[in-house]
């Protein structure tokens, strides 16, 4: 199974070993910490994104509260992912606690994207070591880039194209999974109007909002259409 996993996961790992190598390098360049704090934030906080913005914040002499309020609102996407994985997570047991700690934008893609069995023990087994896998690409990734930043010169410019050729491999997959293009187009559209009419903090989760609120319009459509269907049939 472990062989399996490591072969879904493949387009993560080289997402998230240059990106956790530059956070590495970042955070042994701009703080003065320890090396191994880094890898320890990769277990303890998994943020991605939000680790790098931690580094800038803390960089910057911002003080504690300042950067759980920045990292809680650049990461408060993933309360809607959370949302709609409630089905899937149900009756996984103490497994379940970490699924949630550890569901990040891609491991949401391939948790939701990928075909799924019957068992649903067995496929959240499988959702557990995905989420395990994709955390130790990132750690070994931080980890790396911490120690190597004394010896070796490391220029970042650029390496944030691999995150967004990552979303696109992801996208693709979730094209392929769904058969359905619209909630891609509506997420653009959404995106679109986020960029026009809020400032640049605000618009990822403006974006969000705006096309989850259009997809549970959409979605309760659908069941009302259904719904008057099956009374028709009925009677």
């Amino acid at each position: 199974m472990n062989h399996s996993v490591f072969r879904l996961t493949l387009p993560i790992l080289f997402g998230y070993l240059p990106l956790g190598m530059a956070f590495g390098v970042l955070f042994a360049t701009q703080l003065d910490y320890a090396w191994w704090i880094a890898p320890l934030m990769g277990v303890v906080i998994f943020a991605g994104a939000g680790q790098i913005l931690a580094v800038s914040l803390l960089a910057a002499n911002a003080g504690l509260v300042e950067v759980f309020v920045a990292m809680f609102v650049l990461n408060a996407r993933h309360l809607f992912y959370g949302l709609s994985l409630l089905g899937q997570f149900r009756g996984a047991g103490w497994r379940k606690v970490y699924l949630i700690f550890g569901l990040t934008d891609e491991t949401y893609s391939l948790l939701t994207s990928r075909p799924r069995g019957p068992d649903r023990a067995h496929e959240q087994t499988v959702d557990f070591r995905i989420t395990a896998f994709n955390q130790g690409y990132w750690v070994i990734g931080c980890a790396l880039g911490a120690l190597l930043a004394d010896n070796v010169a490391f220029n970042s410019t650029g390496i944030e194209f691999a995150l967004v050729a990552l979303f696109i491999v992801l996208t693709i997959e979730q094209l392929k999974a769904l058969g359905d293009s619209l909630p891609v187009w509506l997420g653009a559209a959404a995106a679109g109007v986020a960029m026009i009419a809020l400032p640049p903090a605000h618009q990822l989760i403006g974006a969000i909002a705006i096309v989850t609120a259009i997809l549970l319009l959409h979605y309760r459509r659908i069941r009302g259409e259904q719904s008057s269907e099956g009374e028709v049939n009925r009677g």
